[in-house]
């Protein structure tokens, strides 16, 4: 029966176990397979011979002087047959045998000291990594469960699940990774300790690994953002001011950054000058984009406002929003980010608002709307027209109250009011157009004499005097005149042919 030892033995040195834990364990099971083959109320007690080895089961019972519960109390006399010395109270053992046990009550035994056995396990494993969350380990990869890695850490099993892993990076059973602790879990059915490659704790190990300025705390590593397989923003202090912390993180040449990029396979690194000011803070954390001004919104809520030019925004969000994401994750504000363009466009429409100030949903009443209704849709603060004539029916009727007869209602009460604004525009554009039209007319005087002036007549006239005196001296000389009529008051004479007829005619009187 030595062999029983043994086996307890090379067990928990496998295990990493106390010895009297699966002692415990056996003995327990013990108890379990008797109750089950027996089927009695009584109390049984195990127990393992030192010397011989052998298991040995005893029921329990209590000396009584009258006995009420035989399952577990006898009579004196009874308990003189079996201990000579027995007193009233006494507790006396009855040897059971083992051997009738049967095949069904060792399986369960063996059931329950294999759920001993990994209680005991899991217990070890979570007092021993507990503590020693978000430490890197180096791991083995073990084996492959569909998406996910369990790896192998020593003396126990480490889980490296799809959501922890980068999805630059994939591997082969034997390789060799270096993760950070996540999480030990004690309760769970698996492996208990989950170890990730995607958290932002092992870009910190790594920088401490490869930066001696961070291990021995000239630099501090103030804060870490992540996106795994895609860029990582982490911000460093330096506590001497001879010790440029940016410089010290990237080394010469690059050569401790690009350490750390390789390990990652090829993710982007940003490191940042960290600073007690939030607002020197977020230029820097925005970096690669130039930030124009920063401006505090609400300190308490920690809400900041940044605004860029308008060719920087693009590169200040980033891809898919990736860069500022990273920023507000490294400063822990909610960051709004706006162009020059949109700050103005905002800006304006705010002075508008002060100057027409919006409607409150109480002013539909006079368009048909209830006044329970209004009440209820201030309740649920849609308290101005411009918000409500924005919702669709779904939203309204996802106010509590609110049924789709009321969102007909509300429609036409809307409908309404702004049909008021409809009305309006032709009527201010036929005015607009009359006033200028009226600008364009002086006033007493007649559309046509602006576009005849009287200068233009005159002019008109005198040419058409003198080329009738023309005609009529050419006439009386007899020669045929080339006439070419061009409009009523226009009259075009060749000057040149009449001036030659005219010499013609002096030159025959002359002779």
């Amino acid at each position: 029966m030595e062999t029983i030892f043994q086996s307890i033995e090379i067990l928990s040195k496998e295990k990493g176990i106390d010895p009297q834990i699966v002692l415990d364990a056996v003995k327990d099971a013990m108890l379990i397979a008797a109750r089950k083959h027996f089927r009695t109320t009584e109390d049984y007690i195990a127990e393992l011979h030192q010397k011989t080895g052998a298991l040995l089961l005893f029921a329990v019972k209590k000396a009584v002087e009258a006995v009420e519960d035989p399952a577990k109390e006898m009579t004196l006399a009874e308990a003189r047959r079996i201990n000579p010395e027995a007193e009233i109270g006494a507790e006396i053992r009855i040897p059971k045998k083992t051997d009738s046990l049967g095949r069904i009550s060792a399986q369960t035994a063996k059931q329950v000291i294999f759920q001993k056995v990994r209680e005991a396990e899991r217990e070890t494993v979570f007092n021993e990594y507990s503590g020693r969350t978000g430490e890197l380990v180096n791991c083995t990869v073990k084996r492959v469960e569909g998406p996910d890695y369990i790896l192998d850490l020593g003396k126990t099993e480490a889980r490296l699940p799809k959501k922890e892993q980068s999805r630059l990076e994939s591997y082969s059973v034997g390789d060799r990774v270096r993760c950070v602790i996540r999480v030990v879990d004690k309760s769970s059915k698996g492996p208990g300790v989950l170890v990730s490659r995607a958290a932002p704790e092992l870009v910190m190990r790594l920088f401490e690994q490869e930066v001696p300025e961070i291990y021995d705390s000239t630099v501090t590593i103030k804060g870490c953002a992540r996106e795994a397989g895609e860029r990582t923003k982490i911000a460093v202090q330096s506590r001497d001011r001879d010790v440029d912390s940016v410089g010290a993180c990237v080394g010469m040449k690059g050569m401790r950054v690009q350490s750390i990029i390789r390990e990652l396979r090829g993710e982007k690194i940003d490191i940042i000058e960290y600073s007690e000011d939030a607002v020197t803070f977020a230029t820097h954390a925005l970096s690669p984009a130039k930030i124009s001004r920063v401006t505090i919104v609400d300190a308490l809520e920690k809400h900041m406002e940044v605004i860029v030019d308008d060719s920087q925004l693009s590169l200040a969000i980033g891809k898919k929003g990736q860069n500022v994401r990273l920023a507000a994750k490294l400063l822990g504000w909610k960051v709004d980010i706006k162009s020059e363009e949109e700050k103005r466009q905002e800006v304006e429409s705010a002075m508008a608002a002060l100057v027409n100030p919006p409607e409150p949903v109480s002013a539909l009443i006079a368009y048909g709307l209830s006044e329970e209704l209004a009440g209820m849709l201030a309740g649920a603060g849609v308290s101005v027209i411009d918000k409500l004539g924005g919702m669709t029916p779904e939203q309204l009727q996802e106010i509590p109250g609110i049924d789709p007869e009321m969102v007909e209602s509300i429609r036409d009460s809307v409908t309404g009011y702004y049909s008021q604004f409809e009305e309006a525009a032709p009527a201010a554009a036929e005015d607009e157009a009359a006033a200028e039209t009226e600008a364009e007319i002086p006033d007493g005087e007649p559309l046509a004499a602006e576009a005849v002036p009287a200068p233009e007549v005159e002019a008109a006239a005198e040419p058409a005097a003198e080329s009738e005196v023309e005609t009529a001296a050419a006439a009386e000389a007899g020669e045929p005149q080339d006439i070419e009529i061009a409009g009523e008051s226009d009259t075009i004479i060749d000057s040149g042919r009449v001036s030659h007829d005219e010499s013609e005619d002096s030159g025959s009187q002359n002779e």
